[in-house]
């Protein structure tokens, strides 16, 4: 399998995008710089809850909706061979474990990793008050008043490798990275929660190289978010200049074998100032639509 590096955009409103729950569960911020954050774990839990939604076997889940030991999941398997976990587990497959098997504790680097994503905007938190119709006691028949936190806007880039040598290693397939690329897709508005609603994919792209060696780097260091009012709420109010990207990308053009690609018709593109479509940006190379 060849390496791939993935760039992923996808926009908040009104919505908490990863909370913390050190901090009553307020939306991740670096507030030095304004900053929306969101953990690599929340995107993988995204893709893994997609993925059981769809009918595949992962590790990293509930039995019945209860938290369980790692060990009840190994044994509800065939067998508990190496090869069978990684045959029936294609979270394993994707993002690795660290697994008790026969008494021993085996670790799988995963080929799949994602970096933490943060806001390519400033954004600004909303808090509310909620209130519970429901006792909280006997003695106390009033409902509880607890904090809602939330975003008003945030467009949030996460960026993430596939890489082929560990694939190797976890029995990762083409069609595993395929299913990737439509969790990356479909996850997020699918799975939507009351506290995750609000949320949609704008831009995705895997670079496909020709080998299982090269990586360029982070391609979030080649894009920017144009502004078009002081304090964004909507992506209509906004577009990504991407002309640092594509110049990036044609230089290595030669490594590149195929950029696999999803992008929302809502988000405008600009290359120089000008708006571009994505087909025309990226025309020098093979590109496939994700369906």
């Amino acid at each position: 399998m060849n390496n791939s590096e993935i760039l992923y955009l996808y926009d908040a409103k009104l919505s908490n995008p990863n909370g913390d729950p050190d901090e009553e569960n307020r939306p991740r911020m670096d507030y030095e710089r304004e900053i929306n954050l969101v953990s690599d774990l929340r995107i993988k839990r995204y893709v893994r809850d997609y993925l059981l939604d769809k009918g595949y076997n992962i590790f990293v889940r509930k039995l019945d909706d209860q938290t369980v030991m790692p060990e009840k999941i190994i044994n509800s398997l065939k067998d508990s061979q190496v090869n069978t976990i990684l045959e029936e587990l294609i979270d394993v497959r994707l993002f690795g474990a660290t697994m008790p098997i026969k008494k021993e504790t085996k670790t799988f680097i995963g080929p799949v990793q994602f970096n933490w994503g943060y806001s390519l905007n400033k954004v600004e938190l909303l808090e509310s008050s909620i209130t519970s119709h429901f006792a909280t006691g006997e003695k106390n028949s009033q409902g509880a008043i607890g904090k809602d936190y939330r975003v008003k806007y945030s467009f949030i880039a996460f960026s993430g490798v596939v890489s082929g040598k560990r694939a190797e290693h976890t029995k990762l397939t083409e069609e595993d990275v395929k299913l990737l690329d439509k969790a990356m897709r479909y996850a997020i508005p699918e799975l939507a929660t009351r506290s995750k609603i609000g949320q949609y994919p704008r831009l995705y792209m895997r670079v496909e190289y020709m080998d299982n060696e090269t990586m360029l780097g982070d391609m979030r260091d080649y894009i920017s978010l144009v502004e078009e009012k002081e304090s964004i709420r909507d992506i209509k109010e906004c577009a990504l200049e991407i002309n640092e990207l594509i110049e990036f990308l044609k230089k290595n053009s030669d490594r590149i074998k195929t950029i696999h690609y999803y992008i929302d018709p809502k988000l405008v593109l600009r290359s120089k100032g000008q708006n571009i479509l994505f087909e025309d940006a990226f025309n020098d190379f093979n590109i496939l639509a994700i369906n």
